[in-house]
């Protein structure tokens, strides 16, 4: 193994067990149930419980990356949170409280915000910050989401957003070196438009217009102009994804047919079989995580974790992490897969501290 190389070593994530089924869905929302689980792509969708908080969420996945690479919370070098802005507190850097939960005394902490490509985002920072300063040695990437609070599942205009569900991820980035899991980060890429950043947002809460009691209902995600929206992003965003992918690969010195997983967010149904379709791959080259919904930017280590449990993931072989957030932003990383070492258990049920 290149000891100069970066990569990561351990996995982890939390899943709240409560669930809303495609039925209960259809009910709050008025859609056709066919619509729910055919269209929307859910057969069913997390739901928080009362102790489901976003920063604790991502402690809780942290404490698996943690065991699962063998790392101690002390040899922790930085904590990159990756928690969703809407969270326990606001105006409130969720990193410097997770990273003293873990138990990473000796880490500094910040967050990075990319609404769900931060995952992606965020290892492409811990590449290049392990590959650029020497007195960095482990990087914890962590955080959690519960956007499903912000929707109005009345709001019709929002309904490409009702699979949003909650929960938290985390992963441990190294340099090689040593007898542990390392899958190699490879070539990344990225797209932002800004001409959709007022496309999908909160209303009130900002400066622009500050929550009161007679506009707090109003804090929720919207869209004004939904079908504007549609009309511009549906066919750029689909053709984005393809390019963040190719070039991701290019940059690994790689080819497309030489991924073997696509680690992807979930999306309609529709759009998930056109991308595998578009890149060449079979169905169980991915894993549609149509029992979860989006958990924001946990889904890429969620689809990781799943593969790895149903042995998708080989050693040796090419995996693609690809993802997109409003604003917007399309995203994807390449690593290359190692052996699993066996440090901490595997996660079982994927739920619970």
């Amino acid at each position: 193994m290149n000891p100069a190389a970066v990569g990561v070593t351990g996995l982890g994530t939390y899943v709240p067990t409560g669930r809303l089924s495609a039925a209960e869905l259809a009910s709050l929302t008025g859609l056709p149930g066919w619509v729910v689980e055919q269209k929307l792509g859910l057969v069913e969708r997390v739901v928080a419980g009362p102790d489901d908080h976003p920063t604790a969420m991502g402690v809780w996945a942290a404490q698996r990356a943690l065991r699962d690479a063998g790392v101690a919370a002390q040899d922790v070098d930085v904590v990159i949170s990756i928690t969703e802005e809407y969270k326990e507190y606001p105006v409130w850097t969720a990193g410097i409280k997770l990273a003293h939960d873990v138990g990473a005394s000796n880490a500094y902490a910040y967050d990075i915000g990319q609404k769900c490509g931060t995952t992606v985002l965020a290892l492409k920072q811990a590449k290049d910050l392990l590959s650029a300063d020497a007195s960095v040695a482990t990087v914890l990437i962590a955080g959690g989401y519960r956007n499903s609070d912000l929707i109005d599942l009345k709001d019709p205009d929002v309904r490409f957003m009702y699979n949003l569900g909650a929960g938290g991820g985390a992963l441990v980035v190294q340099r090689g070196g040593g007898p542990r899991q390392f899958h190699e980060l490879l070539g990344s890429s990225f797209i932002t438009d800004g001409s959709f950043s007022l496309d999908v947002l909160v209303p009130v809460g900002g400066t622009k217009a500050r929550l009161t009691a007679a506009n707090v209902a109003d804090y929720r995600l919207r869209v004004p102009d939904p079908d504007g929206m549609k009309q511009r992003l549906e066919s750029a965003s689909l053709e984005n994804f393809i390019t963040v992918v190719t070039r991701a690969v290019e940059r690994s010195d790689a080819e497309l047919t030489d991924i073997a997983y696509l680690a992807m967010l979930h999306v309609k149904r529709s759009a998930h079989a056109y991308l595998l379709e578009r890149l060449g791959l079979a169905p169980e080259r991915s894993t549609y995580l149509e029992h979860y919904g989006h958990i924001g930017q946990v889904d890429q280590v969620l689809s990781l974790e799943l593969a790895r449990e149903a042995g998708k993931l080989r050693a040796g072989e090419l995996a693609v992490l690809v993802a997109a957030g409003v604003g917007y932003v399309w995203n994807a990383i390449c690593l290359r897969v190692g052996e699993h070492s066996g440090h901490g258990a595997m996660p079982q049920g994927l739920a619970g501290p």
